[in-house]
């Protein structure tokens, strides 16, 4: 069974930046493609960013565009999200996603129901 771990999130003011971290274990060919969405209050959960297998090939959602890096390293099975410029506004729980599918179009990377294996989140907190 594949477990996904996140550490890295907490308390930053606005225009500061975070590395938040999702280590994978038990899921040899399971994390094929690695995903992070995020959560906040009171709406429903949304896409951030995601990676396919080798690196080549990332998606972003047009508001963190420019703000967050997503990059993985596959000998350490751990998926990673720089992000800077942060703002207000992503303040939310941050969830690692991991899929079995080989997703290489950043048109399907995006799709939450085509990852079947999620972490506990861990929460970011912008302050202004």
């Amino acid at each position: 069974q594949v477990q996904l771990v996140e550490s890295g999130g907490g308390l930053v003011q606005a225009g500061g930046s975070l590395r938040l971290s999702c280590a994978a274990s038990g899921g040899a060919g399971h994390t094929y493609t690695m995903a992070w969405f995020r959560q906040a209050a009171g709406k429903e959960r949304e896409f951030v960013a995601a990676i396919n297998l080798s690196g080549s090939v990332t998606s972003y959602r047009d508001s963190v565009k420019g703000r967050c890096t997503i990059s993985r390293d596959n000998a350490k099975n751990t998926v990673y999200l720089q992000m800077n410029s942060l703002k207000t506004e992503d303040t939310a729980v941050y969830y690692c996603a991991a899929s079995d599918r080989l997703l290489t179009t950043p048109q399907v990377m995006g799709v939450m129901r085509f990852y079947p294996y999620w972490g506990h989140g861990t929460q970011v907190t912008v302050s202004s």
